[in-house]
């Protein structure tokens, strides 16, 4: 059983994952017939159910950051998820994003504030990432994300430290770092 979650219903290959608790409700509202809760240890509320067209999908909520973000996804390849995407709000850094517009993202860095450098990109996946773009069409534009330690401060000040990405959160880049593959304990 999985350090941090305790489901209580079926876990998905497929999973959508969220920061917030309240949208992963609505998100499995809205998504699913009929959802499940299957778990809400530590406020870390998931729900698993069948979408319209009968695939079956986890929703799911990570908490706030990128540690919390990668422990549940940790949790969740332990309990079979094989693909998973991350659904979830941002900070625009450049001209031209605004509040509603949709970022696929090609790239994500890690990025710790004024002074530190950005790390090596990590990538998504290429045929989920196409896929999201193809059903987005035009509503959907590529960017790059740097994911912080803190979104809270001047972010003018932040981008002009260095910062190059078109928009910043606090998930993606340790996300996209996490290997879904199950892990064979070390003897």
């Amino acid at each position: 059983m999985p350090s941090r979650l305790r489901p209580v219903a079926s876990v998905a290959a497929e999973a959508i994952l969220v920061g917030d608790p309240g949208r992963a409700l609505l998100l499995a509202q809205e998504l699913l017939e009929q959802p499940k809760m299957s778990n809400h240890a530590r406020g870390l509320w998931g729900y698993f159910g069948r979408t319209p067209a009968g695939r079956e999908l986890t929703v799911q909520a990570t908490g706030m950051g990128g540690p919390s973000a990668a422990l549940v996804l940790a949790d969740l390849a332990e309990l079979g998820v094989r693909r998973a995407v991350r659904i979830g709000s941002c900070t625009g850094l450049r001209a031209g994003l605004g509040p509603g517009d949709l970022l696929v993202v090609d790239e994500a860095h890690a990025w710790s504030g004024p002074g530190s450098r950005e790390g090596e990109a990590v990538l998504p996946d290429p045929a989920l990432t196409d896929a999201l773009r193809d059903r987005l069409g035009e509503d959907g534009r590529p960017g790059s994300v740097a994911s912080l330690d803190t979104l809270h401060g001047d972010l003018a000040e932040t981008a002009a430290a260095g910062l190059t990405a078109d928009a910043a959160d606090m998930q993606t880049a340790a996300l996209l770092e996490r290997d879904l593959e199950p892990r064979t304990a070390l003897q």
